[in-house]
């Protein structure tokens, strides 16, 4: 492990290889809750906390049952499960802990269920990570730091969305493309934009 081999991680993650605007996962949250600020970072921010935590789950799971017995072909069923039973066992915690904070949270929780952007990042870290069935050196570690890091992608992109499209509101828009036309024009857009990272090199 070294910073540069982290430093690559956050760069791909975020900007040259954005889970929305480059890998294209996470779409329908993307546009159908990127209208305003603050609901966008209400669902970027449990969004993030959900990769975190399955990236580190989804490893363990991988490593230590599905790789001793030979069940790597059940990788993506295992990961929906981890994923759906973790973002439901949270919302429970949230409502009896903190009902504020379910509040806030409680209607885009079961929205991340079926997020795909969730468990792209979870198949990602083992097709990453693992290297002929054995998990490289350091292999937890860059799992967690890239689930932050798409996190913060998910969270840049939302929030770019989000304030255009709130700008846009206030514009004479033509009724034929207003809202989700729009919204669609405004993605190709920002996607384009995020294709120049792509000359990176590391």
């Amino acid at each position: 492990m070294n910073l540069q081999e982290f430093l690559t991680i956050f760069i791909s993650a975020v900007f040259v290889y954005n889970v929305i605007l480059s890998r294209f996962l996470g779409l329908c949250s993307f546009i159908a809750i990127s209208k305003e600020t603050k609901p966008a970072l209400a669902m970027s921010s449990a969004v993030m906390f959900v990769i975190v935590m399955s990236s580190a789950i989804t490893w363990f799971v991988y490593r230590f049952l599905l790789l001793p017995f030979n069940l790597g072909y059940l990788r993506t069923i295992s990961f929906i499960l981890v994923i759906a039973t973790f973002v439901q066992l949270v919302e429970m915690v949230i409502r009896k802990l903190s009902p504020p904070l379910y509040r806030a949270f409680g209607i885009y929780l079961p929205l991340i269920t079926v997020n795909c952007a969730v468990l792209g990042v979870a198949v990602l870290n083992i097709d990453m990570f693992f290297i002929n069935g054995k998990a490289a050196a350091g292999s937890f570690y860059y799992s967690v730091f890239q689930g932050v890091c798409v996190g913060l992608g998910y969270t840049l992109a939302m929030l770019l969305m989000s304030g255009i499209r709130e700008r846009l509101e206030l514009c004479n828009v033509p009724k034929p493309i207003k809202d989700f036309p729009l919204a669609f024009i405004i993605a190709s857009i920002l996607s384009l934009s995020f294709m120049g990272f792509n000359g990176f090199k590391f």
